[in-house]
């Protein structure tokens, strides 16, 4: 059985380099929409050593910054795989368990859609206000795999990472090896399934788009307690053990999920985040979206207690939309992010990729191990 098992998690292995140069589904799906909206050619490639971008340190060509390290590095143009991204013989495989949740059965998320074909429409008195009228209740099935390592004691309390855009095997391959070889603790991998859709007046934008503490909430409420009785796992309350993590929007919510909830989250782990304008329904507290991290809420609050992980590609989204409020350019969110975080003295490593799109699959192969490494560097161990 450990064969059969171990050879399958190879064949998925093998897919997923296979599908190095194909797009996340959900990510072509955002680019698709909104390339029909806007006409938008292929985005300019970026130089990291443009003026008002952050100094960063270029490293050699298929080199990737040290797990130890904080502040701003430049990889690629290639990007070879990381060892710890393939099965490797003789290595503990944890044990995935599918779970479906219906939308009925969500008393935070319900479910909504945006009609198919149907886009927004700026508000003529706002630019930075994008106005969706064909959306409406709709209902859902969501699906997550939680990957539970071979080295979990049962009964035992354990730190976890929450995932957006699930189910994730390549996060699954990567906690194998790096469990195994003691480079982070053994944890428990949640892949949480979006409601559907994208963007605004979708049940994904509303989820993952939204500034407030509502999709922490639901994971909270809803996806542990679901988790821990099907999978008879327990789960850890010390925000020290909690991280998230996610690419595109589902990034911008891993970091929304700790900001508004640091009593639960403390680190945090993103893939072209989507730091931009584009949160529905408008929030008067923060109208811009997740542009108000960088813009106010991370220059004007106190350092929060998270450490977090970032990457950006040179190639990735830029201006996709009809909006023309300059709050669409993905790298220069990142960029932005990277400065504040560096003038609040927060714990993070930003990663600008050469020859890397939006959540670049290349780009993940390569250095989600050490990601996850740097992540946990300062864990301590389960408290409660």
């Amino acid at each position: 059985m450990k064969i059969f098992i171990a050879s399958c998690r190879a064949l998925l292995a093998l897919a997923s380099l296979y599908l190095l140069s194909i797009e996340n589904p959900a990510e072509a799906q955002v680019s698709h929409a909104q390339e029909a909206v806007s006409g938008r050619q292929d985005p300019p490639i970026r130089d990291p050593h443009t003026p008002g971008y952050v100094t960063a340190i270029e490293l050699a060509d298929g080199t990737i910054p040290s797990p130890n390290a904080d502040g701003n590095f430049i990889i690629g143009p290639t990007h070879p795989p990381a060892p710890e991204m393939i099965v490797q013989p003789n290595v503990p495989v944890g044990k995935i368990y599918r779970i479906t949740m219906n939308s009925q059965d969500s008393r935070i998320y319900p479910g909504i859609m945006r009609d198919p074909h149907t886009f927004g429409v700026v508000d003529s008195t706002n630019p930075a206000r994008l106005i969706v009228t064909t959306s409406h209740p709709a209902p859902y099935v969501r699906h997550i795999e939680v990957y539970v390592p071979k080295q979990y004691l049962p009964g035992s309390i354990a730190p976890f990472i929450v995932g957006a855009d699930g189910p994730d095997h390549d996060l699954f391959n990567a906690l194998d090896n790096l469990i195994a070889a003691n480079k982070i603790p053994v944890m428990i991998g949640i892949s949480i399934g979006n409601g559907s859709g994208d963007a605004q007046g979708s049940e994904r934008g509303l989820e993952y788009d939204a500034m407030s503490g509502t999709y922490a909430e639901f994971v909270e409420q809803e996806v542990i307690p679901l988790v821990e009785s099907t999978c008879s796992v327990k789960l850890t309350k010390d925000p020290e053990g909690r991280a998230t993590m996610g690419g595109s929007s589902g990034g911008s919510c891993a970091l929304i999920m700790a900001w508004y909830h640091p009593d639960w989250y403390h680190r945090v782990l993103t893939f072209s985040g989507t730091f931009i304008n584009q949160q529905w329904p408008h929030n008067a507290e923060t109208p811009h979206g997740a542009w108000e991290f960088h813009e106010h809420l991370i220059p004007n609050s106190p350092a929060r207690p998270i450490r977090i992980w970032m990457e950006v590609g040179d190639q990735d989204l830029f201006n996709p939309n009809v909006m023309r409020d300059n709050m669409h350019d993905w790298v220069v969110a990142n960029e932005n992010m990277a400065k504040v975080l560096a003038s609040k003295n927060y714990h993070y490593q930003f990663v600008f990729a050469r020859n890397a799109r939006h959540v670049d699959r290349k780009v993940k192969q390569q250095i989600l191990p050490e990601a996850l490494e740097w992540l946990w560097k300062d864990y301590r161990g389960v408290t409660k």
